[in-house]
């Protein structure tokens, strides 16, 4: 499976997305992340730390693409129209996440708008970043986003400082010792990688 992760905006989880969706995926079979941003986020988040499984740079894909079942991509934000194509159509799933709050979702909607008109049916909305109780900011995000009738995950991934310190530590949230919220940002994401099959 090849499950690419695009975004027109930066600062919506983009990079924290693809790390976590890898580590699930590699609870069954070996998993490649290929990092296709300019700022090489993933590659430092796996320099400062243990990943369980391997991060390389775009240059080097081909090289190693075909020893891995799955292939994770993290892409540059603000992709061009060409760009935005050849994600969409090079891989199984396009996942797009963001926040709840306008100025993300105004994003969304030309990412959407873009991968509509490039005749493009195989990506989800993933909903990021979303605080807690009593903020109501997710909920009518998610409901916007029904009402709209965008391909949505029915999990979506907490707003938590356990991602910033995972990220820190190079290690994937599960492995953050020390923070109680770490399992629940584990949980997010483990709900979402059972939403790809």
């Amino acid at each position: 499976m090849i499950i690419t992760v695009a975004s027109f905006k930066g600062g919506v989880g983009k990079t924290t997305t693809a790390v976590h969706l890898a580590a699930f995926l590699s609870e069954r079979a070996p998993v490649l992340l290929i990092d296709g941003d300019p700022n090489r986020s993933a590659s430092g988040w796996a320099r400062r730390g243990a990943l369980p499984f391997k991060v390389v740079d775009e240059r080097q894909a081909a090289r190693f693409a075909r020893d891995f079942d799955d292939i994770v991509i993290d892409t540059k934000a603000r992709p061009g129209r060409e760009d935005l194509e050849a994600l969409a159509g090079g891989c199984d799933l396009l996942v797009v996440p963001t926040t709840p709050d306008a100025l993300s979702l105004d994003a969304l909607a030309l990412t959407v708008d873009a991968l509509k008109n490039l005749g493009a049916e195989r990506y989800r909305v993933l909903l990021t970043m979303v605080p807690p109780k009593p903020s109501r900011d997710g909920g009518e995000a998610r409901a916007m986003l029904e009402e709209a009738g965008l391909p949505l995950f029915a999990a979506g991934v907490r707003r938590l400082a356990a991602f910033q310190k995972a990220a820190l530590l190079g290690v994937p949230v599960s492995a953050v010792k020390g923070d109680p919220r770490a399992a629940a940002g584990w949980d997010d994401y483990r709900d979402v990688g059972l939403e790809l099959s």
